[in-house]
């Protein structure tokens, strides 16, 4: 693993930087480029601009390795809140949401976080929308997809997220890839180990380029999230090659990053979903951000570096 990336993604986990960061009067000017706002009306404000300019979006509220059943109880409500607004603003035919079952308490118990994930896909499903579920490190993998399993059995449009830098992930796309399953295909962005994942970047790029190409033989709705300038008509060409139009897959990419090339891909036809997180706990996503692409971390030095 590169030595920056190690870095930034042990800072992710110290509290002494966190509020260093937090706490630095540029930052949150920084975040702002990464991050929706931390309110239901800011995140709703950032869709209807990206809805408006041609993009659908996934809205993440930010949160994640929750030991406390109050806190997976608020997440679950702000869920509930961002919906109900989806569908006030006439947005959810444009706009899902992502969640990642740490936030509603899969650390605590995984039951829990089945009643409080299906809480999030009952109202998305009354408000006129989905929900995709987020994957998170390795160690919550076999979890995640048992839940999934169960959501989908009354919500079948539930989508999965697979990581292609683990080396398990190409079996797990054969095994997603059925009729109208909506998989998430993404590099990942959490530091593993050498037994579960690739270390390369090199083989994390031709594990995608086999699993992207098992999915798209598949039966299912691909959903791929990169912003690799080499990767993206990689897809657009195996998608060809598949007998794939656009409307039968989508691309996805960060609120924040490439938003050029957003907007150029839906104005080939595609659909270009942008993952729009927002919320207070902001941190650990941002030095996830700049752990994954070095010149996120330039920008977020210069500007620390010029502040006053």
């Amino acid at each position: 693993m590169n030595p920056l990336r190690s870095l930034i993604l042990a800072a992710a986990g110290n509290d002494v930087i966190r509020r260093a960061v937090a706490a630095a009067p540029v930052s949150r000017d920084v975040v702002r480029r990464f991050v929706a706002g931390e309110s239901t009306a800011e995140a709703i404000g950032v869709t209807r601009r990206l809805v408006d300019s041609g993009l659908t979006v996934t809205l993440d509220y930010l949160g994640e390795d929750t030991t406390d059943e109050d806190l997976a109880d608020q997440t679950v409500l702000a869920y509930l809140e961002l919906l109900e607004a989806l569908r006030a603003e006439g947005l959810a035919g444009r706009a899902e949401v992502s969640v990642k079952l740490t936030a509603v308490g899969q650390l605590l118990d995984e039951r829990l976080a089945l009643t409080n994930v299906s809480r999030i896909c009952a109202a998305a499903q009354e408000s006129g929308t989905t929900v995709t579920l987020d994957m998170e490190d390795h160690t919550t993998t076999d979890s995640t997809l048992r839940v999934l399993a169960e959501l989908r059995g009354t919500w079948p449009t539930v989508g999965a997220v697979v990581q292609a830098y683990l080396r398990r992930t190409v079996e797990d796309c054969a095994r997603l890839a059925g009729e109208g399953s909506r998989v998430r295909l993404c590099k990942g962005a959490y530091a593993e180990p050498g037994e579960v994942a690739y270390q390369d970047k090199h083989e994390v790029n031709l594990s995608y380029v086999r699993c992207l190409n098992v999915l798209l033989a598949g039966d299912g709705y691909p959903m791929f999230a990169t912003h690799d300038p080499r990767l993206v008509p990689i897809v657009d060409a195996r998608a060809a090659h598949h007998g794939r139009k656009p409307g039968s897959f989508e691309f996805q990419m960060l609120y924040g990053i490439r938003p050029d090339e957003q907007r150029r891909l839906a104005e080939l036809g595609h659909t270009v979903r942008v993952y729009v997180p927002y919320g207070v706990r902001w941190y650990g996503y941002l030095m996830r951000r700049l752990a994954e692409r070095p010149a996120n971390t330039a920008f977020f030095l210069r500007a620390l570096a010029s502040r006053s």
